[in-house]
């Protein structure tokens, strides 16, 4: 589980330090920084499981991304980190050079270390620039020969389980953290469309495969749990996931009142908001992070102790966090014994509203 997580010099977050618990849940005004806090998780989360920085470019590049703001004395920089029980990583992106790649953020410095507290003699394994060192068993540093390009992550090359088994475990911890944001709901999204009856143990990013992944959790998973989910939402509903002979999978719900059921293409907006919320929260797979990002888009409020009572019921498996505009969403799921973050924004800078400068977790940034 995650318990910290540090951003610093990213958009409105130039230095912002959060203990994260089993559940938690982020609100603040619109442009408090609950959007950059997000990105910046997904940035971290690519270069730890993936050891790319490419989604950095989509933004607008290092340029675009780096906090706006008055800065300090130090170089131009982006840093990302968290910390479990067991393992801390932090990555420090600067400002590239002259290049063919000008978007992409140069990795200064890469450090993964024991536990939660950094220490010279807590660091496993350090990259600076592109030297890359890692301890050995009898305590001693190795240096490894393998030459890193600027923008390369030491996750793409060196997770090795023999070799580097702390890289090895964080990559695979941040491979099984799993993100929603904005599921599509139009007209044309993939989840009104028939699916393919195939065992789906998690609900895909975008919602496409809706229709398998309730019928993976009907077949092999939670299936009372998730039609006393839907009963609690549309008091009275029944999902039902079918295969055809011509080996299509297709979604309907009974609702009081109506003579027939409707199908996926039929259902409203929210109705199929809350069932891909219900689909991810009951997956079979349940991730080691799930975070979801504005769920509340295209549900009416009385909805929001349902949606809360999913999140907490997900929680039972998974840590998960929750960033929101919905003061109604943010107040059922503090009523479920979420920890609540409320950020605010003064000029070009977030923060966590009425903490003091020593409120947050320790932490400390490795040295380039």
């Amino acid at each position: 589980m995650i318990r910290t997580l540090a951003v610093e010099g990213y958009r409105s977050l130039r230095s912002l330090t959060l203990s994260l618990d089993r559940l938690t849940v982020v609100t603040g005004a619109n442009g408090s920084g609950k959007t950059s806090l997000y990105r910046a998780l997904r940035l971290l989360a690519d270069v730890a499981r993936d050891g790319a920085v490419s989604s950095l470019a989509r933004e607008g590049g290092m340029r675009s991304a780096v906090h706006a703001g008055e800065r300090g004395p130090g170089p131009v920089a982006i840093r990302l980190g968290f910390a479990t029980e067991d393992l801390s990583y932090a990555v420090d992106l600067g400002l590239p050079q002259l290049g063919p790649f000008t978007l992409d953020p140069e990795i200064k410095s890469e450090v993964v270390w024991a536990g939660e507290v950094l220490r010279p003699s807590t660091i496993l394994t350090e990259r600076t620039g592109s030297r890359v060192r890692t301890r050995r068993d009898d305590g001693a540093w190795a240096t490894i020969p393998l030459t890193l390009d600027d923008h390369e992550s030491v996750m793409a090359h060196l997770a090795d389980p023999g070799a580097t088994p702390d890289l090895f475990a964080l990559r695979e911890q941040a491979r099984r953290w799993r993100f929603y944001d904005h599921l599509r709901t139009d007209a044309d999204a993939p989840a009104r469309r028939p699916g393919v009856p195939t065992f789906t143990p998690a609900l895909a990013p975008d919602g496409d495969d809706l229709a398998a992944a309730l019928l993976t959790i009907d077949r092999t998973g939670d299936a009372a749990g998730l039609a006393a989910s839907v009963d609690v939402a549309f008091a009275g509903s029944r999902i039902r996931v079918t295969e055809t002979e011509e080996g299509a999978c297709l979604l309907a719900m009974t609702q009081p009142g109506l003579r027939r059921s409707l199908s996926a293409a039929e259902l409203s907006d929210g109705t199929l908001t809350f069932l891909l919320l219900a689909a991810a929260a009951f997956a079979t797979r349940p991730p080691d992070l799930l975070v979801l990002n504005e769920p509340e888009s295209s549900l009416h409020p009385s909805l929001m102790p349902a949606v809360a009572a999913l999140v907490a019921r997900a929680a039972e498996r998974s840590q998960v966090l929750v960033v929101t505009h919905a003061d109604e969403l943010g107040r059922a799921l503090r009523q479920a014994d979420a920890t609540a973050i409320e950020l605010a924004k003064a000029g070009a800078v977030t923060s966590v509203a009425g903490a003091g400068l020593l409120d947050g977790p320790a932490w400390s940034w490795p040295k380039r």
